[in-house]
């Protein structure tokens, strides 16, 4: 089979896409590299960050759920304008705060930017997928990370240079109004595209049942849906007010139908659940069990995270080619096996070189499952795509957000390494569960 020529605009809206995510990642890490600066203008305690910086998650919750309807109602590129739009504003709000309380609100507002952009940029990364018709969404997110150590570094060599906090932030914002007003016009509008090549397992459920239709105009359900209308339009009805049969039936067929869509896109928040709580975990504990645990220098305790990281990029960027060849079935399977292998290794080992391996495989391993999960979810067919993502974010979010907590709570009673056997477990759990993100 010759390779499909992509239209010059799809080329296009994979820029814009690609540009959002980077954004996305720049932006947030111009506010992480700043908190010092920013909590000791505000003079918030260490405790009292705590709080706010679960405040600033619990916007991003509500701006998820908010934006998956909206995407859906509006498209999402209007939501992308919107929502790049504001994050570049709020930006500047933490650097302006003299409080807890100015503070709470300028974070608040961020996190609900960042939130309505996380859904609405993965919902026009699916459509960006379906029209190319071969796995791109890792890149995607690859672009996220690679913002995100673009923006760190951006925002370290401002500060070696003397930068107020205020004018590195004015200069993120004005750069990402900049770059957010370039990209806008290139998104794609509400509808999504076809794919110009249909790959098999990326045809929605809908896609293959309107293909049937197509294939067998005399079928029973369209047939059903021929009389359903007709007896709507001559509110002919049963004796008694019941629909006819067929209809009855098809009725019947549509509520479970979406009982169905409902159970999977729980299932998938639940395998997004994990896979963010192991990434959680990784992120936010690496350095501290490889100091605490192998009694390293500080210096070496960061390459732990450095090792996941790194991998965790890399995974992203060459796990589109390597779905394309296998399916996302055996990227979620196999990378979560890598995964859990990965936190074996680091519970078990007695040497620096074989940790930082261990989290190396967890950074790999973690690396694709997402995106699959994300574009699995965007890719369900009807009309609330974006709303199904943005359950599936919502979900998967919690458990970014409720790993490191539990770590915390654990170390209580057991020592760091050994409560990492929970991640271990539940990404074992999540390659059973891996035909989840089957299309």
């Amino acid at each position: 089979m010759g390779s499909v020529t992509i239209d010059r605009r799809f080329r296009l809206a994979r820029v814009a896409v690609f540009a959002a995510f980077t954004l996305n990642g720049v932006l947030l890490a111009m506010w992480v590299v700043h908190i010092p600066a920013i909590t000791d203008r505000t003079g918030v305690s260490a405790s009292t960050l705590s709080v706010l910086v679960l405040l600033m998650a619990g916007a991003a919750l509500v701006g998820m759920r908010l934006a998956g309807p909206a995407a859906d109602r509006f498209g999402s590129r209007t939501l992308v304008a919107s929502a790049a739009s504001a994050i570049s504003v709020t930006v500047l709000g933490p650097g302006l705060a003299t409080d807890a309380v100015t503070l709470a609100i300028a974070l608040a507002c961020f996190g609900l930017g960042m939130g309505a952009l996380d859904v609405s940029m993965n919902a026009q990364a699916v459509h960006v997928e379906r029209a190319y018709g071969r796995p791109i969404m890792s890149s995607f997110h690859a672009m996220f990370s690679a913002g995100a150590f673009a923006g760190s570094l951006v925002g370290a060599a401002a500060q070696h240079a003397g930068w107020s906090t205020q004018l590195t932030l004015l200069c993120a914002g004005i750069t990402g109004l900049s770059v957010t007003a370039l990209l806008v016009p290139h998104l794609l509008g509400h509808t999504p595209p076809e794919s110009p090549s249909h790959p098999e397992h990326y045809d929605s459920v809908e896609a293959q049942l309107m293909d049937s239709a197509s294939h067998d105009a005399d079928s029973p359900a369209t047939a059903g849906r021929r009389r359903l209308r007709d007896a709507s339009d001559s509110t002919e009805l049963r004796p008694g007010g019941g629909l006819p049969d067929d209809s009855a039936r098809l009725c019947t067929d549509q509520r479970g139908e979406r009982r169905r869509r409902t159970q999977k896109v729980f299932s998938l928040g639940c395998v997004a659940f994990v896979l963010l709580l192991a990434e959680g975990v990784a992120a936010d504990w690496s350095a501290l069990q490889v100091r605490e645990h192998l009694d390293t220098s500080e210096a070496g305790a960061a390459l732990a995270f450095g090792a996941f990281s790194a991998t965790m990029t890399f995974g992203r960027f060459i796990a589109d080619r390597v779905s394309g060849a296998i399916g996302p079935v055996a990227i979620v399977r196999y990378g979560t096996l890598l995964a859990a292998a990965g936190f074996a290794v680091v519970i078990a080992s007695p040497w620096l070189p074989l940790t930082l391996l261990g989290w190396a495989m967890c950074g790999l391993g973690l690396a694709g499952g997402v995106p699959q999960i994300f574009s699995t979810a965007g890719n369900l067919g009807g009309t609330t795509a974006a709303t199904d993502m943005s359950r599936v974010f919502t979900i998967g979010y919690l458990g970014l957000l409720a790993g490191p907590a539990m770590i915390g709570w654990l170390t209580a009673v057991i020592p760091l390494t050994a409560a990492l056997a929970v991640p271990l477990v539940l990404t074992l759990a999540c390659a059973a569960a891996a035909n989840v993100v089957s299309r």
